[in-house]
């Protein structure tokens, strides 16, 4: 059993993390971003399951023993990872607030890759920037083409009033984005092995 304190709310800082891992060497870190965001750097010892690839594991993560913290890049999809695992039973599970970014930013060690991909939403601003853009440029020409930016502009609101991604969910999937870090098999045997 855990002999951290773990903090009564789902949601813990950088600093709170720190403690817990000093105190319990059990404790897991799931980071639910794409395999290139988590080759390009992640929080050593942690295990990289996408949210894209979660939610069909969902009950067997949920059965995981140890006390779970998800990270992504700054806590959207954690707090989507959570509401799945929460809904599958998992109770000892919290979200590191402002993710990696936060992470970083206040000195945690990582491990930074030899790749250096963007975060998934500096990657939906570029493309979303680059459609409207384009869009407003070729109406010039082509009177119709100023919708195709007030789709994106539709899209990013439904996006921001959901707290969904669509785009997001379709970039995932180039290449670009994909590793093969994900075994969940693997994962899952790691995830419920005692610390040594």
């Amino acid at each position: 059993m855990s002999t951290a304190t773990i903090p009564g709310t789902d949601v813990i800082d950088s600093s709170q993390l720190r403690q817990l891992r000093a105190e319990d060497p059990d404790i897991r870190i799931l980071d639910v971003r794409t395999g290139g965001e988590f080759e390009t750097l992640h929080i050593p010892g942690s295990y990289n399951v996408p949210l894209g690839t979660l939610g069909e594991h969902a009950r067997d993560l949920a059965s995981v023993e140890h006390p779970v913290v998800l990270v992504c890049q700054t806590g959207g999809r954690a707090s989507k990872a959570h509401e799945s695992l929460v809904a599958a039973g998992k109770e000892t599970l919290h979200i590191l607030e402002g993710g990696m970014e936060a992470w970083d930013e206040s000195g945690g060690d990582v491990v930074r890759g030899n790749t250096d991909r963007w975060a998934m939403d500096r990657q939906v601003r570029f493309v979303a920037g680059s459609l409207a853009l384009a869009s407003v440029a070729a109406s010039t020409v082509i009177p119709g083409a100023k919708w195709i930016a007030a789709g994106v502009a539709g899209g990013l609101t439904y996006s921001a009033a959901t707290d969904t991604c669509a785009m997001a969910a379709m970039l995932g999937k180039l290449p670009y984005n994909q590793s093969d870090n994900c075994d969940i098999v693997g994962v899952l045997d790691a995830l419920n092995q005692k610390a040594a």
